[in-house]
């Protein structure tokens, strides 16, 4: 079974990856979309079993309380880092930059299940850090097919870019970067990475992005 990647207003993505004992949902999109997204596992005849959050903008968490009360059973995984701001907490810590934090940060009644790090494991998905765009972004690298869901890392909207440098198509991402260079250093980590196909959170997803990402980086490096 493949990834189905689910769009709201052309705009905002999450997807449904399979697994072994259901699905793993990667981030919500927005407030309204969870009748979307039951209906989209209902055609696919698998269970919702974890809700995986790339991190807390309102436009990635929108619908996670309406998944979380429509399915209990489901585990809901988000970074450390970024439940603090979800709970109200928008200080920075020691050794951090210290802008002030961007986008929308919702108030979200869910208590996550399962607090994220970087190394951890989510399914068969793998946990790696992608600060930048919010203190604790992370993306998940699917190494059965070399996915990497990239949160707001990059973008591909109007071209791939980078959450470091505003992409005149479509600048939203970079307009809610909490701190660019930290956003180009994760776009480098995760371009070594060598990813055979690029799920962001705003576009569609990207196969080979390896020269494309390159040129992001190049970019925002300018």
């Amino acid at each position: 079974m493949p990834t189905t990647r689910i769009t709201r207003f052309a705009l905002v993505n999450c997807y449904l990856v399979p697994e072994n004992d259901g699905l793993t949902l990667i981030d919500t999109t927005l407030k309204g979309a969870g009748k979307t997204i039951l209906a989209a596992a209902e055609r696919l005849r698998a269970p919702i079993v974890r809700i995986a959050l790339t991190h807390g903008h309102v436009d990635h968490v929108g619908a996670v309380d309406e998944l979380a009360h429509a399915l209990p059973q489901a585990e809901v995984l988000i970074s450390a880092r970024d439940a603090r701001p979800l709970a109200g907490d928008m200080s920075t810590d020691p050794g951090e930059p210290s802008g002030k934090l961007k986008g929308g940060w919702p108030k979200v009644a869910t208590t996550p299940s399962r607090l994220l790090q970087p190394g951890d494991t989510v399914g068969s998905l793998e946990v790696h850090a992608a600060p930048g765009h919010t203190p604790g972004q992370v993306a998940f690298y699917d190494p059965r097919d070399g996915t990497l869901y990239c949160g707001d890392a990059y973008s591909t909207l109007g071209g791939v870019a980078t959450s470091a440098k505003a992409n005149p198509v479509f600048p939203l991402p970079v307009l809610a970067t909490w701190d660019k260079p930290t956003a180009l250093e994760t776009a480098k980590a995760l371009r070594a990475l060598d990813p055979r196909a690029l799920a962001p959170g705003h576009g569609k997803v990207v196969d080979a992005p390896g020269a494309k990402m390159d040129e992001a980086i190049a970019k925002a490096s300018g």
